[in-house]
């Protein structure tokens, strides 16, 4: 199993979209490159989404390329298929992280999101997401109190998730 990515922090985005990767998350999208070398730059691939989507979603060449076998074993043409080749494929930002540790967010992903001077970061296990502060904070609480105020979410390691 490959590292995985943990935590959640905030930081700067400057005037030409530059935002600084949690140094723990670089490690992991070091480790997540199968082409990475030390003194080099992991390459990872932002998925941008369409309009329903207010988040990016960043994946380790590792993830993204087991997300792609499981498309290809995807019967040709069916809608599920073409569903995940137009997210995973056109909506999508192969990048690298630069020698400074930032992401350079062009200006399509930047407003696709509304992100401007803070960009939030979170964990998401094999994947982590870059959000605009103001809408994380949001989502988060409506995703709240779609739970039950008596549920443990570890009790959902136990197989008790829809019984």
């Amino acid at each position: 199993m490959s590292r995985r990515f943990r935590g959640e922090s905030q930081h700067k985005v400057d005037t030409k979209g530059r935002v600084s990767i949690p140094a723990s998350f670089r490690r992991v999208l070091e480790a997540g490159d199968p082409n990475w070398k030390s003194g080099e730059n992991p390459e990872l691939v932002i998925v941008y989404g369409d309009a329903r989507r207010t988040y990016l979603e960043c994946y380790t060449m590792e993830a993204i390329d087991e997300v792609d076998r499981k498309i290809d074993l995807m019967p040709r043409g069916s809608v599920q298929r073409k569903a995940l080749q137009r997210l995973i494929h056109g909506q999508s930002f192969p990048t690298t992280v630069d020698e400074t540790g930032r992401l350079v967010l062009p200006a399509k992903l930047r407003n696709k999101i509304d992100l401007d001077a803070e960009a939030f970061f979170i964990a998401a296990g094999d994947t982590f997401q870059i959000w605009k502060p103001e809408t994380y904070e949001t989502e988060e609480e409506a995703w709240q109190d779609e739970l039950p105020d008596d549920v443990d979410p570890l009790s959902f390691l136990d197989g008790d998730q829809g019984e």
